[in-house]
């Protein structure tokens, strides 16, 4: 017979599955109490719910000029600043109210407050009643404290726990701009944005996602400029992700994002606060997680992707040229190996003769056909590409750069593949790193692979087919009621001075125009014309009281 707490009994012979859903159903119930006025089993109550685990640390102690009022404090060790429980809360609570001359039959909630008021010197403090919000605050490195006849406690923000330094970012490195990235502290995250954007239309919304792991999440808008219908579509779907726990914002991007089996990434990500504060100016929407260095971008679009923060930093014509450079890229690193594979096998009459007899005389001693030897080099890169990854750092480059040199050269020199195909493929390797975004290469990479099939059956024809099939997917798809292949389709002619090219400045004065923000210029423009029209409407109803006064006077 198993016995739990408040008395029900579970015979033996039930199933382990039923035993445990018993005792998560009764721990349920423990959570949803209130506090009540009895000291000890409001502290049963919080030993029940975290099972005594021994980094919660419950420290019973007595206030008062008679030290006959009790009271216990119940915090998470590690997650608090000791210095702050020490000195502002014990050193208060137990030297500070001696010189409070309470009785003991005197009404217990004067003495709390007077407490909370004048001796507790911690900069939050809040009153809680029900366990699991209060549980939900301590498991986050808040402080509780109880005292016997009250039923409720303060709750005291003494967070602090270790994390790593602000650094410059890894993965979207600029030669040109801010070294600062997003750490995993959700709090820190928010003041980064807040530092460089001091606008008081700034909202940021808490949610706390996750069953189990409770983690927080902020969504980040500037109000009157982000278009209304996507702020109440993310928040939509943010309340409906049911799971048990978020470890990092890519868990909350695959649970809202449109197209789940789509190879393309409909939310971007960054761990630049400049680049998150440029996307917010455009009206966009912005969701951090706790715990992950990552912030999500929505909506978002293709073209996106190869944009980097730097491209505004530096002069028009300057980065224009690099973002063309981006482009040209994307097209190699996607058609590269098919174009090869088409031209050698099924159309050689295209090739220029001088190069179509190098080729041959390149592939004369190579024994597979030119589909295989183009999957086993982009496979074997692949493989060398994520291996350099997982490797420490220094180990990676080596491995990175050795293995491709020997592997390379060692496939040459035992004719398993032609020197033609090795050029091929490093430089559709070296091309699929000049995109700024990770998740943006990674669906070039992926779609790579089908298409050298195609190529390998249809030739040019299949190539043709196949591209044709990508931008009609990429049509197909929407984030967040966005057109993603904008503004290629739908067509949008005054969005072109920043996608291919970049135009100055100071000709992008409108935000993007497929994002519909509220707010359609960057230079107050609509503020102005409404202050102009007010102005001019204003004098024009004081014209006409002046003109009917005197009309009046007339009379």
């Amino acid at each position: 017979m198993v016995e739990f707490s408040n008395g029900v009994k579970i015979h033996r012979k039930h199933k382990k599955k039923k035993i445990l859903q018993e005792y998560e159903r009764l721990k349920i119930n423990e959570i949803k109490e209130s506090v009540n006025k009895d000291l000890e089993k409001n502290l049963s109550i919080v030993e029940q719910i975290t099972g005594k685990s021994s980094d919660v640390i419950i420290r019973r102690f007595t206030i008062g000029k008679q030290s006959v009022h009790k009271a216990a404090i119940v915090y998470i060790e590690g997650l608090v600043n000791d210095q702050t429980i020490n000195n502002f809360i014990l050193k208060s609570a137990m030297i500070e109210t001696r010189k409070v001359d309470l009785p003991e039959n005197e009404n217990q909630a004067r003495f709390l407050d007077i407490l909370k008021k004048y001796d507790l010197n911690v900069g939050e403090i809040n009153e809680d009643k029900k366990f699991k919000s209060l549980m939900h605050s301590v498991l986050s490195g808040q402080t509780a404290i109880f005292v016997e006849g009250i039923n409720y406690a303060l709750i005291m923000d003494t967070r602090m726990w270790q994390m790593r330094s602000i650094e410059s970012p890894e993965n979207e490195t600029t030669i040109r701009g801010p070294r600062e990235g997003f750490i995993e502290t959700l709090v820190v995250n928010t003041a980064l944005i807040r530092r460089k954007l001091r606008d008081p239309d700034l909202r940021i919304k808490f949610y706390q996602i996750g069953e189990r792991t409770q983690t927080d999440v902020a969504v980040v808008y500037i109000e009157g400029l982000a278009n209304e219908k996507i702020i109440a579509e993310v928040n939509r779907r943010m309340d409906q992700i049911k799971t048990d726990g978020i470890l990092d914002s890519g868990y909350i991007e695959q649970f809202i994002e449109d197209s789940t089996w789509s190879p393309f990434s409909q939310i971007q990500d960054t761990e630049r606060p400049d680049k998150t504060v440029g996307h917010l100016l455009e009206g966009k929407v912005i969701i951090l997680a706790d715990g992950s260095p990552f912030a999500l971008i929505v909506p978002t679009v293709f073209s996106s992707f190869f944009q980097s923060p730097e491209d505004y930093y530096e002069r028009v014509w300057i980065m224009s040229f690099l973002r063309f450079i981006r482009f040209i890229s994307l097209f190699f690193s996607l058609f590269a190996p098919s174009l090869y594979i088409a031209f050698s096998t099924f159309h050689p009459e295209m090739i220029p003769p001088n190069l179509l007899y190098a080729m041959a005389a390149g592939r004369s001693a190579v024994p597979f056909p030119t589909i295989i030897e183009a999957m086993l080099m982009e496979i074997t890169i692949e493989i060398l590409r994520e291996a350099s990854v997982r490797l420490p750092g220094k180990v990676g480059q080596t491995i990175g750069i050795v293995g491709a040199l020997v592997v390379g050269e060692a496939s040459v020199t035992a004719g398993l593949v032609s020197p033609l195909m090795v050029i091929v493929v490093s430089i559709t390797a070296i091309c699929s790193f000049t995109a700024p975004s990770y998740n943006g290469a990674i669906a070039i990479r992926l779609i790579r692979f089908p298409m050298m099939l195609i190529a390998a059956f249809l030739g040019l024809y299949g190539i043709m087919l196949f591209t044709l099939v990508v931008i009609l997917h990429l049509n197909s798809l929407k984030s967040f009621g966005v057109p993603y292949f904008a503004p290629f389709s739908p067509l949008h002619l005054s969005a072109f001075k920043d996608v291919v090219f970049r135009a100055p400045l100071t000709w992008m004065i409108k935000r993007p125009i497929f994002l519909k923000p509220h707010d359609k210029h960057r230079d107050q423009k609509d503020v102005k014309t409404n202050d102009k029209s007010e102005a001019k409407s204003k004098a024009k109803s004081e014209s006409n009281e002046s003109g009917q006064s005197k009309s009046a006077a007339k009379k």
